[in-house]
């Protein structure tokens, strides 16, 4: 992994924190079924991100890239859904949603960037 590709860094770390939250919600909370879907859409973002970085063209790169952008607000509909059913405390989600946030804008960039050029 690039450690200039702050998209590629951001998101893999993203992932593993997203991991993290899975572990504790499963065995904490109890919580099987909303913590598998933050799960899946979580770490996607970062799989998404790494198969545009891979694209075999300009196109491959933006679709893999929208997909990613899409899974970020789902991550982010789960993560505000988990703490306002108390299986997350706001003080645990803060930090998760500021970096979701941070992600959809920096992907948000990028596409932009790309269709602008």
């Amino acid at each position: 992994m690039k450690a200039d590709n702050v998209v590629q860094v951001k998101s893999y770390a993203f992932a593993i924190r997203i991991v993290k939250v899975y572990k504790y919600l499963i065995t904490e909370q109890k919580e099987f079924v909303l913590s598998k879907q933050l799960l899946r859409c979580g770490t996607s973002i970062g799989a998404n991100v790494e198969e545009a970085i891979g694209g075999q063209s300009k196109n491959d790169f933006f679709a893999k890239l929208t997909i990613a952008y899409k899974e970020a607000r789902e991550t982010h509909y789960w993560i505000r859904l988990l703490k306002d059913t108390d299986y997350l405390s706001p003080e645990q989600c803060t930090s998760l949603l500021a970096d979701t946030e941070e992600l959809l804008r920096l992907i948000g960039s990028i596409q932009k960037t790309l269709r602008n050029s």
